[in-house]
């Protein structure tokens, strides 16, 4: 479940591929110890993106699961991440951590569904995925009529995921079994969108 760029993000690469181009870009990176670039903060006059690797799990909205673990980078993906994207009239913040545990799935998922039903009611998806790619989030402006309600997409896979709220505001937990078949890898999720009936800021 390697928290990669997924569907869920490619809006904000989008713009963030046209920052460039505009005037009046700055530029902001903060390197982490190894010297990797742990914050980035990117700032024009139509709008701006920032990214952080250390991700709070305060920000999901959720409790970490007794005993988990961070799961460790790998190569080529990180275990955590927050995103704001604020662009003129419209704005998406996806906050994303991925842990390990040694317990089962079973007991990963009653902990989570204890802790999502004061959100409201749970929808129990399933996929093969291993990055949450089956997010389904609201960008409509205020002509949009769409549904805001969550849906389950292809909904067919070993791995379950969790979602609760709004296309505009959702919670999840995307939970598997490791690839060694013992214990669970799982990922908590906070997806907020903004557009210009909007009054709040993300």
């Amino acid at each position: 479940m390697a928290l990669r760029h997924t569907k869920l993000v490619v809006p904000a690469a989008l713009v963030l591929s046209t920052l460039f181009v505009l005037p009046a870009c700055s530029l902001n990176v903060k390197k982490g110890e190894n010297g990797e670039d742990k914050k980035v903060d990117i700032q024009t006059s139509m709008g701006g993106i920032h990214v952080d690797k250390d991700a709070d799990v305060r920000d999901t909205g959720l409790p970490v699961y007794p005993g988990a673990r961070q799961k460790p980078k790998g190569d080529h993906d990180e275990s955590g991440a927050n995103v704001n994207l604020n662009w003129g009239p419209f704005g998406l913040r996806v906050v994303a951590i991925e842990y390990l545990t040694e317990d089962s799935p079973e007991k990963v998922i009653a902990f989570y569904k204890d802790k999502l039903k004061s959100y409201g009611n749970i929808l129990e998806c399933h996929t093969d995925g291993h990055d949450t790619d089956n997010v389904d989030v609201h960008m409509g402006d205020k002509s949009d009529k769409g549904s805001k309600e969550l849906s389950c997409g292809k909904n067919q896979g070993k791995n379950l995921e969790l979602k609760v709220g709004t296309k505009d505001n959702q919670h999840l937990v995307n939970i598997r079994s490791q690839e060694s078949g013992k214990g669970t890898d799982f990922a908590l999720v906070f997806v907020r969108t903004r557009n210009d009936k909007d009054k709040d800021t993300i």
